[in-house]
């Protein structure tokens, strides 16, 4: 489990694609905080290290992780959100993600308003159906909250911090990002569908 409060932006050093999936070489210095078997969220998609060395972690997604984010479109000398998986001592700073993502959006455009940036991303309504304004997204490992809801999309708000700290502050026009919908909604919905 993860919070959505980005530790580190980490550096693709390789990809290596095949018809079995995966493997990712990711450059960071939370790699010395990792040992092989421990969860790392990459730009939100939780991943097991299989190999750790100074400086660097290895971690390989499957088809279907391939399938279902932006994983396996990454470019060497990408920067890639990092997140430690939480501790049971950890503050909850953003909100319960679980690094499944649950599909890609598409960004229509980005506008400054005041300090802020807004980001549209043009969504699939199969997960624009879970999203409330003022509810709690995922946009590549970042715990966000939706501003706006909006036919075929959803609109973020990012502060300076943000556009610093993490990638979603160098993505434009086009940009595929990985979104979690928030996992509340979903064990609401699968509860209202099962007969008691």
């Amino acid at each position: 489990m993860f919070t959505g409060l980005i530790a580190d932006l980490g550096t693709v050093g390789a990809l290596e694609l095949d018809r079995q999936g995966a493997t990712l070489r990711i450059e960071s210095p939370l790699a010395r905080e990792l040992k092989e078997g421990d969860s790392i969220a990459v730009n939100g998609v939780c991943l097991t290290a299989t190999k750790v060395e100074q400086g660097s972690f290895e971690a390989q997604a499957m088809q279907e992780t391939l399938r279902r984010t932006s994983l396996g479109g990454l470019e060497t000398g990408a920067r890639v959100n990092l997140e430690l998986a939480l501790r049971a001592d950890d503050r909850l700073g953003g909100h319960v993600v679980q690094g499944h993502v649950d599909g890609t959006g598409t960004v229509r455009g980005t506008q400054a308003d005041g300090f802020a940036r807004v980001i549209e991303i043009e969504a699939d309504p199969s997960l624009t159906r879970y999203m409330v304004e003022k509810g709690s997204v995922t946009l590549d490992g970042v715990s966000l909250t939706v501003s706006a809801l909006e036919d075929g999309g959803f609109a973020v708000s990012l502060i300076p911090e943000t556009l610093e700290r993490t990638n979603l502050g160098r993505i434009g026009e086009g940009s595929r990002v990985n979104i979690e919908v928030d996992i509340l909604a979903k064990h609401v919905e699968r509860l209202l569908q099962v007969p008691a």
